[in-house]
């Protein structure tokens, strides 16, 4: 500890309030030993602060590691709310999805039936109608009346 009247012993948050970072930090300084501190009987963390190099001094002498605890915690912290909001989103998409009644596939394929949307399109895209069986038709008026009266 250093005699000078310009360090103070201060709480971790008020040491973060002072510094301008976060708890976490402060924390993090504690656990390397890049900051003074004692362990009070209280059992919480006090840290020794020279006040006069704090606030707009301090920020522009911040050292790198400074930022980086900062850029660090403040990262934690977006990914934190973004695994909220992801585990909101998750939760959303469960319920909705448990609304959603099952579609039924049809039982039987749709019957082609005379003037279908595939004749139609066969004219539109310029092949002409469909051919009708004429062969039947043929058939029926060569044969005789005989033939035709006794099913031959």
């Amino acid at each position: 500890m250093s005699d000078d009247q310009s360090v103070e012993r201060l709480s971790v948050v008020e040491a973060a309030e002072a510094l301008g970072v976060t708890r976490d930090a402060i924390h993090k300084r504690i656990r390397r030993g890049s900051i003074e501190h004692e362990q009070g009987d209280d059992g919480r963390f006090y840290v020794y602060v020279d006040t006069s190099t704090t606030g707009t001094e301090k920020s522009t002498d911040m050292s790198v590691d400074d930022r980086t605890d900062i850029l660090i915690a403040e990262l934690q912290d977006r990914v934190r709310s973004l695994e909220e909001a992801n585990r909101e989103n998750r939760r959303i998409i469960a319920a909705l999805t448990q609304r959603i009644p099952a579609i039924e596939a049809p039982l039987e394929p749709p019957s082609e039936t005379p003037g279908s949307p595939e004749s139609v399109t066969d004219e539109q895209q310029g092949r002409g109608p469909i051919p009708e069986d004429t062969s039947s038709r043929q058939e029926a008026t060569e044969r005789s009346w005989w033939q035709r009266w006794f099913g031959g």
